[in-house]
């Protein structure tokens, strides 16, 4: 019998989502005999302790003799149990200074941790994860800033909604005046962002026609990879080629600035990826974006005037124009960015439903059976050593 645990989250402030739902752990009981799931009490979280046990979960203070935890956002790092296996987000695999000791304690406790972000298919599609209902709730987030920079229409907050469903109750009469919104990205952000375009009821127009049109109705236009990236050489845009080396392409995203009220940015992003503009460009009078949902979120990233975080309770910031510094929101001369980094807890049992479907469907039964090259190039540490693709972050895990 291998025991799977539900983690309470420990992170601050607490992520309410969970790797699965009550009714995802019914089903895995009655399908697989070897498998058992517990779940750790929780206050947080957004299915109750009574849910999982009314669906025959035993909910319990601690879940140390579990085989295997899954969370969802790091874990601190008093709580890591020693020799155990995690799933979770550990957001290490970019080096990422804020996770540094928590990687060490890793190491240090012998834990093998596999990261949610590296489950991929072989053609390096992502496996499982949040992103689809991120873009749906930064997308609002964004036309909701919009409304409130403009007076023209007025949007509530998602988390008062119990339901993806009832969201989209919210938007029946809903009038947009003719904005333009350019929606970047191709993967799973990206189509959540698209989902909210249409169910607003904004018209798809190509690239081509967006850069020279201004149109009687709301409009957008999504830019993919070759539509933001060109080779410095002229030749053109070959996908795997960009992600494995980025350095020999530039982007042009700039004559989209010229023609864009909202940006929805659903881009991936690494240090070497060109950004969509730089920090300067904003001074520019041609330069008309006034709203920014940076959805992907990585500060100084793709978005360069993303200066950080906000909180579910207050999204939105201001960039003044011309000392790029941050304001409040809505102001005269400035941009505003919504970017904040959990967006899919103001919808969470929708995404955590979302989130369990994936993992049941994609990665459980290798989890509990012989392991797979899925499994495997996961694997960021097993049994407290670095795994040898992620050799590379080994002076990072050293504190170097």
């Amino acid at each position: 019998m291998i025991k799977i645990g539900l983690i309470k989250e420990g992170k601050i402030p607490a992520d309410n989502r969970v790797a699965l739902t009550p009714a995802q752990c019914k089903w895995i009981h009655k399908n697989s005999a070897e498998v058992e799931i517990i779940a750790q009490s929780s206050a947080v979280r957004c299915f109750a302790d009574r849910e999982y046990e009314a669906a025959g979960v035993k909910v319990k203070p601690d879940i140390n003799d579990c085989d295997i935890l899954l969370g969802i956002k790091e874990v601190p790092v008093e709580l890591l149990i020693p020799g155990k296996t995690y799933l979770f987000f550990s957001h290490t695999k970019k080096k990422q200074p804020q996770n540094q000791k928590m990687l060490q304690a890793i190491l240090e406790k012998k834990i093998t941790l596999i990261d949610y972000e590296c489950l991929e298919h072989e053609d390096g599609q992502r496996i499982i994860g949040f992103g689809f209902f991120a873009g749906v709730v930064g997308a609002h987030n964004g036309m909701m800033a919009y409304g409130k920079r403009t007076g023209l229409y007025d949007l509530d907050r998602v988390y008062k909604q119990r339901s993806f469903r009832e969201l989209i109750h919210t938007y029946f009469g809903l009038r947009l005046p003719n904005v333009k919104i350019a929606v970047t990205g191709s993967g799973r952000v990206a189509h959540g962002i698209l989902e909210i375009m249409n169910l607003m009821g904004i018209h798809e127009v190509e690239p081509d026609d967006y850069l020279i049109r201004r149109f009687a109705y709301p409009v957008y236009t999504q830019l993919k990879g070759a539509d933001l990236y060109q080779r410095k050489d002229g030749n053109r845009y070959k996908r795997l080629e960009f992600h494995e080396h980025p350095e020999l392409y530039q982007c042009v995203f700039l004559p989209y600035a010229e023609q864009t009220d909202i940006l929805m940015n659903g881009v991936y992003w690494d240090k070497n990826v060109p950004r969509l503009f730089e920090r300067e460009n904003i001074h520019a009078e041609t330069f008309i974006i006034q709203t920014i949902a940076d959805i992907t979120d990585d500060k100084g990233g793709s978005v360069p005037i993303n200066l950080g975080d906000q909180t579910i309770e207050d999204p939105v910031y201001g960039i003044s124009r011309q000392t790029l510094e941050k304001t409040a929101p809505y102001l005269p001369g400035s941009i505003d960015i919504m970017a904040v980094g959990n967006l899919p807890n103001e919808l969470p049992r929708d995404a955590s439903r979302y989130f369990g479907e994936q993992l049941i469907k994609h990665v459980l039964e290798d989890l509990v059976g012989n392991g797979s090259s899925i499994i495997k190039n996961a694997t960021i540490v097993n049994q407290g050593n670095l795994t040898p693709q992620y050799e590379y972050m080994k002076e990072y895990a050293q504190g170097m």
